[in-house]
C-alpha cells in the first residue's frame, strides 16, 4: 500500500514538474517577444506581415526575397524580426567570402541549429577543425586517382542501373515516373559507394518501394534543420528540444536512425580493413580514429554528394524537358565524341557544361547560405552590420539580377556562357557563387560537374522526357537543398536511333 502511495506521490511530482517548466516556458518566450517588440521599431512589424504573407505572392521564399533584393538600390536588404542581412550585391559577397572571411564564420548560432544533424562535419564547423578537414578532403579529392574512381561508379550506376530501370519505365503504357525520387536514389548510391565502399542499392528497389529507412531519416532531419534556421526565435525550437515535443522530437528519432546507420557503416569498414580501398572513408581513417567524428565526416560526404547533385539533376531535366531545343543542340555536340570514356573527355562537351552552368545559375541546389558577423562591421555597399547579426548571400536571387546577367537574365540561355563555341566562364565566382567562392569553394565542384554532364548526355541520347507538372514554375520544399514540392514527374519514351 505504502508502494502504491509512493508510486502516486511520485507519478503526481512529475507531472506538477513538468506543468511547471511548460507554464515557466511560456511565460519566458511572452515576455521575451514583448520584449522584443518593444525595442524594435515599428519597421519590424512591417517585416513581420510580410514573412507571413509572402505566400500570397509569390510560389516560393526564395522568389520573395528576389523581389525584395532587386528593389534594394544597393541589392542588400535586412529582415529585422529575422535579423538577417540577405544580399545578392557581389562586392559584398566578395567582401563576406575573401576579404573580411575571418569576420564572418558560420558561427556558434549557426553551428548550433545544424549541431545535431552535421554535428562537427566541414559544413558546420569554423576554425582548425574546419581547416583539418578540408585539406584532408583536398588532398584527396584532387587526385587524378579519385577522380578516375568516382567517373568509373558513376558511369557504372548509368549503365547497369539508371538506363535499365528508365528502359522498363519507358516500356509501360503511361511512362511516367517521378525523376526526383530516382536522382535521388541514383546520387545516394553513387556517393555511398564513392565515399563509404558500400552499395546500398536503392535503384533496384521496386519503384513502388519507399527509399531505405535511413534516407527517410536523412531527408526529415534535413528537412527539420532547415525549419530550425528560418525559425523567427531560436527560442522556440529550443523549448520544444528541451521538452521533447513535436518537430523537435521528430529531429531526435530520426537523427537516432541516421547514427545507427552511419556507425554501422564505419563499424563495416574497419571490420573489412580500409588500408587498401579506394574510398573516402578508408582514406580519412589512415588519419582519424574517432568514431563520432567520423560520424560526422559521413553525414557531410551525404549531404553534398547525394542531396547536391540530386538537386541539380532535378533542375536541369525539368528545363530540358521544358527545352528541347537545347537538348538537340546536347545531342549533336555529343556525337561529335564517340566514346566518352575518360574524366577528362567530359572536358570537351563545351555546350553541355555551358547548359549545367546556365541551370544552377537559375536553380542552384543551395540557394541561399548565411554566416555569422563576428564583430560589427560596415559592408561596401555602405550597410552596416551588428555584431552577432546573420548575414546571408543568395545565389538563388544573384543569377536574376540584370546587374549582374542583363535584361534577359529570367531566361534559360545557355549561350551566355559560350564564346567562339568554347565554354567561357564571363562571371567570377563571387558573381556566381553556386559552389561557394573565396576560402570556401567547393572542394568536389569537378567531381559534380562530371556526374551531372555524365547522366545527362546518357539519358538524352536514348531518352525523349518531357514534363508532365501542371506548374510554369518549380514549387520548393523547405530543406538545407533546393527540393521540388511533389517531385518532377515525367513521361519517358525510349529514342529510336538509326544506327
Amino acid at each position: 500500500m505504502e508502494l502504491e502511495e509512493d508510486s502516486c506521490f511520485l507519478h503526481n511530482l512529475h507531472a506538477t514538474f513538468a506543468f511547471v517548466i511548460i507554464i515557466s516556458s511560456l511565460v519566458l518566450l511572452v515576455l521575451y517577444l514583448l520584449l522584443k517588440f518593444k525595442l524594435r521599431c515599428k519597421c519590424e512589424i512591417c517585416d513581420a506581415y510580410l514573412t507571413l504573407s509572402w505566400t500570397k505572392q509569390f510560389p516560393n521564399l526564395c522568389d520573395w526575397y528576389t523581389h525584395l533584393l532587386k528593389n534594394s538600390p544597393t541589392k542588400t536588404i535586412h529582415i529585422h524580426v529575422l535579423g538577417n542581412t540577405i544580399t545578392a550585391n557581389p562586392v559584398n559577397v566578395e567582401y563576406i567570402l575573401k576579404t573580411r572571411f575571418d569576420n564572418y564564420p558560420k558561427g556558434k548560432q549557426f553551428s548550433m541549429i545544424l549541431g545535431d544533424f552535421l554535428g562537427q562535419g566541414i559544413f558546420n564547423v569554423d576554425g582548425d577543425l574546419w581547416r583539418f578537414q578540408r585539406k584532408m578532403a583536398s588532398l584527396e579529392l584532387n587526385t587524378l586517382s579519385i577522380r578516375s574512381y568516382a567517373f568509373d561508379i558513376v558511369n557504372y550506376e548509368i549503365e547497369a542501373r539508371l538506363i535499365p530501370l528508365l528502359q522498363s519505365v519507358s516500356d509501360k503504357e503511361d511512362g511516367i515516373i517521378d525523376l526526383q525520387d530516382v536522382f535521388r536514389r541514383f546520387s545516394f548510391d553513387s556517393i555511398c559507394r564513392f565515399s563509404f565502399g558500400i552499395d546500398p542499392m536503392c535503384l533496384e528497389l521496386s519503384l513502388q518501394a519507399g527509399l531505405s529507412e535511413f534516407v527517410e531519416s536523412f531527408d526529415l532531419a534535413s528537412k527539420l534543420s532547415a525549419e530550425r534556421a528560418m525559425a523567427v526565435s531560436p527560442l522556440v525550437w529550443r523549448i520544444k528540444r528541451l521538452m521533447n515535443l513535436g518537430s523537435e522530437r521528430r529531429l531526435k528519432e530520426a537523427i537516432q536512425k541516421i547514427n545507427t546507420l552511419a556507425q554501422e557503416v564505419i563499424r563495416q569498414r574497419l571490420n573489412m580493413g580500409f588500408s587498401t580501398h579506394k574510398d573516402l572513408l578508408s582514406r580519412f581513417m589512415h588519419t582519424v580514429n574517432d568514431d563520432t567524428f567520423l560520424r560526422d565526416i559521413v553525414i557531410s560526404f551525404l549531404l553534398a554528394g547525394r542531396d547536391s547533385v540530386a538537386s541539380a539533376l532535378t533542375s536541369l531535366f525539368w528545363l530540358l524537358a521544358k527545352h528541347p531545343e537545347v537538348a538537340s543542340a546536347i545531342r549533336t555536340e555529343a556525337d561529335r565524341i564517340k566514346d566518352l570514356t575518360s574524366f577528362e573527355q567530359m572536358k570537351d562537351l563545351h555546350y553541355l557544361q555551358a547548359v549545367v552552368h546556365e541551370s544552377m545559375r537559375l536553380y542552384p541546389p543551395i540557394q541561399f547560405d548565411s554566416k555569422f558577423c563576428e564583430s560589427d562591421d560596415v559592408l561596401p555597399d555602405g550597410n552596416f552590420v551588428k555584431r552577432g547579426t546573420r548575414v546571408t548571400y543568395h545565389p538563388y536571387a544573384m543569377g536574376r539580377m540584370e546587374e549582374i546577367w542583363g535584361p534577359d537574365c529570367l531566361e534559360f540561355k545557355p549561350e551566355r556562357w559560350m564564346v567562339d563555341g568554347v565554354f567561357c566562364s564571363k562571371k567570377n565566382l563571387f558573381e556566381y557563387p553556386v559552389f561557394q567562392a573565396g576560402v570556401r569553394v567547393c572542394l568536389g565542384k569537378e567531381l559534380a560537374l562530371m556526374e551531372l554532364k555524365s547522366v545527362a548526355i546518357s539519358l538524352l541520347r536514348r531518352f525523349h522526357i518531357k514534363s508532365v507538372s501542371t506548374h510554369s514554375t518549380p514549387r520548393f520544399s523547405p530543406g538545407l537543398t533546393a527540393t521540388f514540392s511533389g517531385g518532377l514527374p515525367v513521361l519517358v519514351r525510349e529514342r529510336q536511333i538509326s544506327s
